[in-house]
């Protein structure tokens, strides 16, 4: 895992492996599974994390320093074979771990880095060295995501509306149409969605290319610019959003706002193949050949 200042800041308030247990009790109090998010949230309850410490950010990313450790945190987990992910994204305890009520997070920590360890000493080649330096990455940030990110956040602000539009569009949403006129009130684009093939919604959005985090303020100027026609609102950033900003978003009594962080937009550029392409790759087995 890569170490920074900020990862110093977060490490003296919440150490490593306060991260990895709360992972876990997590999964457990949401019944064994759960998302990224759902896990991200009962997280900031279980350690009464401060706001403060939610917008910190992890160097060049979208990411906050937080939800780059907690990634962290999952691998760790995983190594040890206590959780495992689904193609969708969804993180279980494994049986084998189901029914206990805690872990011992130095005991993973302590096989993770051996682990390591075993691996780095089987590379005699130093120039095979140097390429498992340079993509030994944790699996929830790889290398085409920090790519991406980088791009995204220089696209020319109306090429990023249009970049939404075509994906909206490949989402199921119908007549998207990007706002060309200046001082709408933070409109972007607007749209309707068929639910279930019944409803219909009118749908207002707005792109914003952020490198931080999408504030509360930010959230109800964007209610405030909605019209009486307009039933749904959407709020798609590069960055992510505050608790603040995801509390505004959902409070009763106000017209909702649905919100895509920038791991979500690029989550379904990839889905759709909209300026990606997957690129497939084997793991081999060598014990399998020296056994023959």
């Amino acid at each position: 895992m890569k170490q920074n200042s900020n990862w110093k800041i977060i490490h003296d308030k919440y150490p490593f492996e306060k991260l990895i247990e709360a992972t876990f009790l997590a999964l457990k109090e949401k019944g064994n599974s759960a998302s990224n998010t759902e896990i991200f949230n009962k997280i900031i309850e279980i350690l009464n994390i401060d706001d403060n410490f939610l917008e910190i950010m992890h160097l060049d990313t979208q990411k906050s320093e937080l939800e780059y450790q907690l990634a962290w945190a999952r691998t760790y987990l995983k190594s040890f074979g206590i959780i495992t992910n689904s193609s969708r994204g969804v993180w279980s305890i494994t049986p084998e771990f189901a029914k206990f009520a805690n872990i011992n997070p130095q005991e993973i920590i302590e096989e993770f880095n051996k682990n390591k360890k075993i691996k780095e000493n089987k590379q005699k080649d130093k120039v095979l060295e140097q390429k498992l330096e340079y993509v030994e990455e944790n699996e929830e940030f790889q290398t085409w995501k920090n790519r991406l990110f980088k791009i995204l956040t220089n696209m020319n602000p109306f090429a990023f509306e249009i970049l939404a539009q075509r994906l909206l569009r490949e989402c199921g949403f119908v007549d998207v149409e990007v706002t060309k006129k200046t001082g709408d009130g933070g409109i972007d684009g607007t749209g309707k969605f068929k639910l279930n093939g019944i409803f219909t919604f009118n749908v207002a959005f707005q792109c914003k290319r952020y490198s931080g985090s999408v504030s509360a303020s930010a959230i109800r100027d964007f209610r405030g610019s909605l019209t009486t026609d307009i039933e749904k609102g959407l709020f798609i950033t590069t960055g992510s959003f505050t608790r603040d900003a995801k509390e505004e978003a959902m409070k009763s009594g106000k017209k909702q706002i649905d919100l895509i962080d920038g791991e979500e937009f690029m989550e379904k550029l990839a889905q759709y193949g909209l300026g990606l392409k997957e690129i497939k790759d084997y793991e081999i087995d060598e014990k399998f050949f020296n056994n023959i």
